[in-house]
């Protein structure tokens, strides 16, 4: 009499468990098995079920995935000690392959997904932290070595565990941010070194050509980054967060005495004028101004970008010097979608002001035919938008005859043409051309309206004084100064001044230098540079106070009554998009319009405010 079956089967899984477990432990060894038989034994498992999975699960699953967890714990802390992390993670990366292949070749496909996360705790998650800190080979030595291929496969395999990837992200910032110091250092050192050795010497624009090389390696550093964040992690929104922070990290840290909004500022204005450092295709200028553009979102100072932006846009317009008006439209386009319409209404004004001039002055000049007015210079006007343009110097300069009756022209032209509207002259922007009559020989003269001014008074071969060069131009002190100074102690000395001496002093007496001469039949007299920087960045703290007392108003409009510390925060979110406001500020301005009548405390809790319509 035969047994029943469920007592045969009680009897033999034992042993043939033991015999399949044997078995699998040797294929994993490198042997070559019977993957058929063992298919047909492993289906008894299933079949003794009668369409249930409970025989195979209990009786056979439940025991290999313990000792699959027990042999790759053994063979995954003989790898972690004898193995660098990369040829750790091709095993790694094998062993989870053939245990794949395994499901497919004889176990039920159910235990797929139960058997490789056993292989991948015992093999990644326990041993993620010791894998990835390898002093020579970890994630920090593989992105300093440049293994792509080792770094994608550390995101493939570590993709695999819950926040696995968490750690790699972490230390590709920490990395990304170091790269990014170690340019900001190098920059910071090299113009060091080169004002000790200038000093003495002229001052020039001390260190512009190693602040043009830092913003070049930075777009170079982020064009790098942002590859490995397409080819080695998969594009995954992680790593570009931690791409983000790292260059948030380090563009926002001052470079060599200069904010990075104002080198990338200067950066532009390079790529962007004529006879600029950078010789590029216009391509490759496109190309560039794209990659600045996207470095941008990085900056937490946009206004101060825009201020410096503004500021070289209208040098470059106004001297003429922009390359190409295709590129200038071309980055205000993507400054605007990047920073929004406001952020480039003042620029595109000033660009189109530009072309509108050149139609006023064609308009001018048939008026001038029509009217029959001859002048005695030939003159081109540029009228500007003041709302558009930076605000320049106003001053009250007595003009030479000539230069008088051009003006008179003009405006009697522009009032003909336009209702309503006064024109203010600013000299400081002006340029003229004049000829010197040299005893060596005659030359071309290109300066500023206020040094032509200056050299007119000399005409008539006579010595005049300070004073009286300053009588006759009715101009301030430091204005004359400057003047006298480029055109008397500077490269070019076409005065002579008495005493001879380098500084400008108020009983100095000036003639013109009739022995002057240059091997260049044109040259241009540069005035002393000013101090641009601290005016931009004046400009900007006035207008950001503007900005803060603006959103406080408005948030408190919309919420009639706010808590202090929630009014702040809504205010720091507004405007966080153009600048980081300081928290002291914002406190100071709630003050300022309280005092204005904006806004007032509540008498019961001083922490909350009220809007006063």
């Amino acid at each position: 009499m035969w047994p029943p079956a469920d007592q045969v089967y009680a009897d033999v899984k034992r042993n043939t468990r033991a015999a399949v477990l044997k078995l699998i432990e040797r294929e994993r060894e490198g042997e070559l098995i019977d993957k058929t038989l063992l298919k047909h034994i492993l289906d008894i498992f299933i079949e003794v079920g009668m369409g249930s999975m409970d025989c195979y699960e209990r009786d056979f699953e439940e025991v290999l995935l313990t000792e699959t967890a027990n042999y790759y714990k053994r063979k995954a802390s003989e790898w972690i000690n004898q193995d660098s992390c990369p040829d750790y993670m091709l095993k790694a990366e094998e062993c989870l392959r053939l245990e794949e292949e395994r499901v497919d070749n004889y176990l039920h496909p159910s235990t797929k997904l139960k058997l490789l996360k056993e292989v991948e705790n015992e093999v990644l998650t326990k041993y993620e932290n010791d894998l990835l800190q390898k002093e020579h080979s970890g994630c920090a030595a593989l992105l300093r070595d440049d293994k792509t291929d080792d770094l994608a496969r550390m995101y493939r395999l570590f993709s695999r565990i819950p926040k696995g990837l968490d750690p790699i992200a972490d230390c590709f910032k920490e990395h990304v941010e170091g790269e990014g110091m170690k340019l900001v250092k190098e920059v910071a050192e090299a113009v060091e070194a080169k004002k000790e050795k200038d000093s003495g010497k002229p001052s020039k624009d001390s260190g512009t050509s190693y602040e043009q090389q830092y913003v070049r390696q930075v777009i170079e550093l982020h064009d790098k980054y942002l590859t490995y964040v397409g080819t080695c992690f998969a594009n995954s929104s992680l790593f570009h967060k931690a791409l983000k922070e790292a260059f948030e990290g380090f563009c926002n840290k001052n470079v060599a005495g200069s904010t990075s909004a104002e080198l990338m500022a200067n950066f532009c204005d390079n790529l962007l004028k004529k006879g600029g450092s950078e010789k590029l295709s216009d391509e490759a200028i496109e190309e560039t101004l794209e990659k600045v553009v996207k470095l941008l979102a990085y900056i937490s100072d946009k206004d101060l970008f825009a201020e410096f932006y503004r500021k070289r846009l209208a040098r470059r317009l106004l001297q003429d010097k922009s390359a190409s008006d295709d590129h200038e439209r071309s980055i205000l386009t993507r400054l605007k979608q990047q920073c929004g319409a406001q952020f480039t209404s003042k620029m595109e004004g000033m660009v189109t002001d530009l072309q509108l001039a050149r139609e006023k002055q064609q308009n001018f000049d048939e008026w001038r035919q029509r009217k029959n007015k001859q002048l005695p210079i030939d003159m081109s006007v540029t009228v500007l938008t003041t709302g558009f343009w930076p605000t320049y110097k106003s001053m009250d300069l007595a003009l030479p005859a000539e230069m008088v009756e051009g003006i008179a022209a003009f405006k009697e032209f522009y009032e003909d043409e336009t209702k309503h509207r006064k024109l203010t002259w600013v000299y400081t922007q002006g340029t003229a051309v004049l000829k010197g009559n040299f005893d060596p020989k005659s030359l071309e003269l290109v300066l500023s309206t206020l040094q032509a001014a200056t050299l007119l008074l000399f005409n008539e071969g006579e010595e005049l004084s300070y004073s009286e060069v300053q009588e006759r131009l009715n101009l301030q002190e430091e204005d004359v100064t400057r003047l006298l100074h480029s055109l008397s102690c500077a490269k070019y000395q076409i005065l002579v001044k008495d005493p001879q001496n380098k500084v400008i002093g108020k009983n100095d007496k000036f003639r013109l230098n009739v022995k002057f001469t240059d091997r260049m039949k044109r040259i241009k007299v540069p005035l002393p540079p000013t101090d641009e920087k601290k005016k931009v960045i004046e400009d900007v703290d006035k207008d950001r106070r503007y900005a803060i007392d603006a959103a406080i108003v408005r948030t408190m409009k919309s919420r009639k009554v706010l808590q202090h510390q929630q009014l702040v925060l809504e205010v720091v979110q507004q405007l966080s998009r153009m600048f980081k406001p300081d928290f002291k500020l914002i406190k100071k301005r709630i003050e300022d319009l309280i005092a204005r009548d904006y806004l007032e405390r509540d008498k019961d809790n001083p922490q909350l405010f009220k809007y006063l319509a």
